[in-house]
């Protein structure tokens, strides 16, 4: 009687616990203004979305949750205490605007406010979905861990960024795998791109990255991918294996059974996922932008985007001169001097310019104020690299001399990290040096997330496999090239550092580090200016060459760094990419093309009506064998003509088009 007694009273248990979840479970549905993308947010003993495009399922039961304070789970049986529609149909207008100087944010958000003192945003835009989460705690919160698991329902293919750990670059190649072979062993950073049917593409990201680790992702069972965080850092130790000299590799040592220590109330980052129906979408995608936090400076009319004299790569090779070349007064006038004789904006000092630990001690052979001086007389900025770790030693020491010396901004390199602590300098590094008016190019750093529309004085960052690789080795292939833009640019600009005068095709490639080539035709590095987004770009090879090739130079020299529009022409991942982008009253076309000879047609529909004035930097007739091989061409057109752009292997085709004059 007692076992039957006690299994009545279990079945009671699980009736009532059933009833209990029926009357809390609840699907709650957000479409895309346009009606084309529908997310189900299904609440019952979890919280877990289900995405559709075009009636199509994409992604299943994918689960979000964090645990907090140790063991409060939100998103565990949760009850919803109210939920909030809301249509936003406005216009951004970004202070450093990158792909377009207006952007139209128009998105439906459902938030969801649920016992325990939590809230989930949801939002679907015509181009993809976020969620981010929000507390209301009053005491300081320990973040645990967090849950982002996105579920997809085919055989799914990825563009795979593989990973060794949380140290790191964030410069990798993209693997394309099945979905299903990886493990939790296989890690890789943002943002990455897959495939889950042969028409739509899903690119997931984040975005208003503040006062919180980055987010990562590892395979698991089947077309699951599985979020990770690095842990939050308690000790850390300069690791001097490879770098003895110096502070440019200081890795975590201790590590918390956390991942963040943060505000009990506060917004947490968006988690993203970009949508395109076509490979040409990605290009224009622009949510990590929209969904980040709104600008911290008021006043950015002193932020000057431009291109870049760059001496590291080129390894100060320059000749015809009569003083010896190297990290001296000497060659960084010489920089100087042709910075200005094409129009270049700046210069930077990489490194060798101060004694390795201390930014305030300049080497004996560099007079930096005269260096400054002189470029003010040319108008001609000066930006110096420096590592996180010297730099941060000194800080405001070494940005108020910077500021009073003239300095126009900071090449800031080697964090390798984006957990709770190097997230937050990267902040305050931004924020610092938008107080004193510098500008900042991150490099050994985590993908954009956010940071460039809160403090718009960060132009750039690496975060990329450019063509700094191509001094030690052979990976930087034009299909390489043609797969960054749709997946590493859709997060934001990226420092690739362009420009090499020395082009080879495959078959005649060679790694050298002091004379460094490139892998493609002389027209594919032009074209790099126009498709490759940076607003402050480099120009990495040596002034030597650019003065020899002055017609190639002048070229590039037209072309600015930041767009007022930005059109799609020709797209497809790995193979080629054609765009026109406008900056005042000029167009700027840019094509670029994989190891396989073709032809595309430019259709210049996107012109308004009238006559234009057409001059076209394209491969020359023997670029296949001869790379630096080019032809410059200068005609008429209307908005009715077609232009076919003839692409060698590893080959690219660039236009400036100026309405002509009545």
């Amino acid at each position: 009687m007692k076992h039957s007694s006690f299994r009545l009273n279990i079945i009671a248990f699980i009736l009532i616990f059933l009833s209990f979840q029926a009357l809390y479970a609840k699907d709650y549905k957000l479409t895309s203004p346009d009606g084309t993308i529908l997310l189900t947010i299904s609440v019952k003993d979890k919280i877990t979305y289900t995405l559709f495009v075009d009636g199509q399922q994409v992604m299943d039961h994918s689960m979000l949750s964090m645990v907090v304070n140790g063991n409060t789970i939100l998103g565990e049986y949760p009850k919803v205490l109210k939920s909030k529609y809301r249509l936003i149909n406005q216009k951004l207008y970004p202070q450093l605007q990158v792909k377009s100087k207006e952007i139209v944010d128009n998105f439906n958000e459902l938030t969801l406010s649920f016992k325990g003192r939590y809230s989930i945003f949801f939002r679907a835009y015509n181009n993809g979905v976020a969620y981010r989460f929000k507390t209301s705690f009053k005491k300081e919160l320990i973040v645990n861990s967090e849950e982002a698991k996105f579920n997809f329902i085919e055989a799914t293919k990825v563009y795979f960024p593989r990973e060794d750990e949380f140290f790191s670059h964030n410069e990798r190649l993209y693997e394309y795998n099945a979905l299903d072979t990886l493990s939790t062993t296989d890690l890789c950073s943002l943002p990455i791109l897959v495939e889950p049917s042969s028409n739509t593409k899903l690119l997931i990201s984040e975005t208003a990255l503040l006062d919180y680790p980055g987010m990562w992702l590892t395979g698991d069972k089947g077309n699951l991918m599985t979020a990770t965080f690095p842990p939050y850092a308690l000790e850390v130790k300069e690791d001097n294996v490879r770098w003895k000299e110096d502070d440019r590799s200081i890795r975590v040592s201790k590590k918390a059974d956390f991942i963040a220590k943060t505000k009990g109330n506060r917004t947490f980052p968006w988690r993203i996922i970009c949508i395109s129906k076509e490979d040409g979408d990605l290009i224009t995608n622009q949510l990590t932008y929209q969904l980040a936090e709104p600008t911290r400076v008021e006043n950015a009319s002193w932020i000057k985007p431009g291109k870049v004299a760059w001496d590291w790569w080129n390894y100060n090779n320059i000749y015809g001169v009569d003083f010896k070349a190297g990290v001296n007064t000497d060659t960084y006038k010489y920089y100087i001097d042709f910075a200005s004789k094409y129009g270049i904006e700046y210069i930077i000092l990489d490194e060798g310019w101060y004694k390795l630990r201390d930014v305030l001690s300049v080497v004996p052979e560099i007079d930096i104020q005269e260096l400054i001086d002189y470029g003010n007389k040319k108008n001609v900025g000066l930006i110096l690299w420096v590592t996180w770790s010297s730099l941060d030693q000194k800080l405001e020491k070494a940005l108020n001399t910077f500021q009073k010396w003239g300095v126009k901004g900071l090449k800031i390199d080697f964090m390798q990290r984006d957990d709770q602590w190097m997230v937050n300098y990267y902040e305050r590094i931004a924020a610092e040096c938008a107080k004193r008016e510098l500008l900042v190019d991150f490099h050994g750093s985590y993908k954009p997330a956010g940071l460039r529309r809160t403090y718009p004085n960060v132009l750039t960052r690496e975060g990329v496999k450019g063509a700094e690789n191509n001094k030690w080795a052979d990976y930087i292939t034009p299909q390489h090239n043609l797969t960054i833009p749709f997946i590493r640019m859709v997060a934001g600009p990226m420092d690739y550092t362009p420009g090499a005068m020395v082009n080879a095709q495959k078959e005649n490639f060679a790694i050298t580090w002091n004379k460094p080539m490139s892998m493609g035709t002389r027209a594919h590095q032009v074209a790099m200016y126009t498709l490759f987004e940076s607003p402050l770009q480099m120009l990495c090879d040596n002034p030597s060459n650019y003065l020899k090739e002055d017609a190639t130079t002048k070229f590039i020299a037209q072309i600015p760094t930041v767009w007022d529009e930005t059109k799609v022409l020709h797209a497809k991942i790995e193979t080629y990419l054609a765009v026109a982008r406008k900056n005042g009253n000029k167009w700027f076309v840019g094509v670029m093309n994989n190891q396989k000879t073709r032809t595309l047609d430019i259709d210049f529909s996107f012109l308004e009506a009238g006559n234009y004035s057409i001059e076209i930097f394209k491969d020359g007739v023997n670029a296949d064998r001869f790379a630096s091989d080019y032809k410059l061409e200068k005609k008429q057109i209307t908005k009715t003509d077609t232009i076919e752009a003839k692409l060698a292997p590893g080959g690219g085709w660039s236009a400036i088009i100026s309405k002509s004059i009545d």
